[in-house]
């Protein structure tokens, strides 16, 4: 039996502690901890007996509902997206769990990884791993009991669920949303004491478009799941938004490293130390390998872990003098133009800064004289010229895109993060 604190020790914790503090806001009703261990204290009693995990495709409120359910029967708790038909070596999410041999009584969480990059993998995370991560995250941002987080981040991704034990562990209140709907969040950062939230960059940028201003009691803006350009990062710090770029995945139970306002100067990538307790490296093809009380157990198939408990990530990163983390992008996104390795994140990141771009993407195309022929799929008013002219002026020859499709929107999934199989698919699709 794992000793780590779960989700509902926590939960009966605050509910002792502090009986009437507000624990979770939802659709305008407001549980106090007392309330809330004993809706989902009534939830769990429901359960089926028989139940060995829990599968939930449900709303955000359903969700953390059901978390809380699940952590007091000592189930598994597996929620899925209602809009997705994903699949797990060959299986729904629903019928992937009973192929999954070794026994499950010390996994708390099942979560999907993202899937931008193609087919998302299952990770069984424990309470150890759940409960570390929270007590990291709490101490570095920091979260006190009476905090209000506004988590408008999908419940079935690890950066949702992951609210719920911070939350719970300090003492404070969620205000969730079910998912993110910008005018939402803005309003309720106008009229609300939030203290903390999460966004991704493309939610940042939408409340920035929005002429969202970032409250008072604001102390810290979590910034995670994708990349954060340097010109989003200027023009929400000069707004006075807190921002914390961070790093982190469903594999080390959400934030792993964390860049603060104090911090100094700050540029593309930097993610700052990882939590305490962790040790990371460069593997010999540049990839981050990490290791730690915070790092999965395993995937759903069993694998992930090398026998001395490292997990290499498939991000590119370099570490610095200090033990400062930068992330460089993803490995298996990397092009070859005119022989030069070239990574769409490094476009990106200059495209995002010319006048008129609203949001941009960067794939490559195969060509007999370029290798990977550079392709922009670009949202905004901008010509191609005017942002050919800007790449010129801050990119070598062999970044500079070919070819630029302006586009309506860009495929995104629900964490912000770009879909890039489907960036391809449309590169081919706007060429004809």
């Amino acid at each position: 039996m794992n000793s780590a604190a779960s989700l509902a020790d926590h939960l009966q914790r605050a509910a002792r502690k502090a009986p009437a503090s507000q624990a979770l806001h939802c659709n305008g009703i407001t549980w106090t901890f007392a309330e809330w261990l004993a809706d989902i204290r009534q939830l769990a009693d429901g359960l089926p007996h028989k139940t060995k995990q829990l599968v939930l495709c449900g709303d955000s409120l359903e969700s953390a509902r059901h978390s809380g359910a699940c952590s007091l029967r000592n189930l598994p708790f597996f929620p899925v997206d209602r809009k997705a038909s994903h699949s797990f070596h060959g299986r729904s999410q629903r019928e992937a769990l009973p192929a999954f041999n070794p026994p499950l009584s010390d996994v708390a969480l099942i979560i999907a990884t993202s899937g931008s990059e193609g087919k998302p993998r299952a990770v069984l995370l424990g309470n150890a791993q759940l409960d570390a991560a929270a007590a990291a995250s709490n101490e570095r941002l920091p979260l006190y009991p009476g905090d209000l987080w506004l988590n408008c981040l999908p419940l079935f991704h690890i950066g949702g669920q992951s609210i719920l034990w911070r939350c719970a562990r300090a003492g404070a209140a969620v205000l969730l949303h079910d998912g993110f709907v910008a005018e939402r969040v803005a309003a309720d950062l106008a009229s609300q004491p939030v203290t903390h939230i999460s966004l991704v960059p493309a939610m940042l940028a939408r409340l920035l478009d929005l002429g969202s201003k970032p409250p008072a009691s604001l102390r810290v803006a979590l910034i995670g799941g994708a990349a954060l350009a340097q010109s989003l990062y200027d023009r929400a710090t000069a707004a006075g938004w807190p921002l914390y770029p961070s790093y982190g995945m469903s594999e080390t139970a959400a934030q792993f490293a964390t860049f603060g306002p104090t911090d100094g100067a700050w540029h593309e990538g930097l993610v700052g130390r990882p939590m305490p307790g962790h040790d990371i490296r460069i593997g010999a093809d540049g990839r981050l390998q990490v290791r730690g009380p915070q790092v999965m157990r395993s995937y759903l198939d069993g694998s992930g872990i090398d026998a001395d408990g490292w997990l290499t990530t498939g991000d590119l990163a370099r570490i610095d003098d200090t033990g400062r983390l930068t992330i460089l992008g993803r490995a298996d996104d990397m092009l070859i133009s005119g022989g030069r390795n070239v990574h769409p994140q490094e476009i990106e990141s200059c495209l995002a800064a010319c006048p008129g771009v609203l949001d941009v993407a960067v794939t490559g195309q195969p060509d007999a004289v370029w290798g990977d022929l550079i392709v922009a799929l670009v949202v905004g008013a901008v010509t191609p010229d005017d942002l050919l002219a800007h790449a010129r002026r801050h990119l070598p020859s062999a970044a500079l895109p070919r070819k630029i499709h302006t586009l309506n929107r860009l495929p995104r999934n629900a964490t912000g993060k770009l879909e890039r199989a489907s960036l391809r698919q449309l590169a081919a699709e706007a060429a004809t």
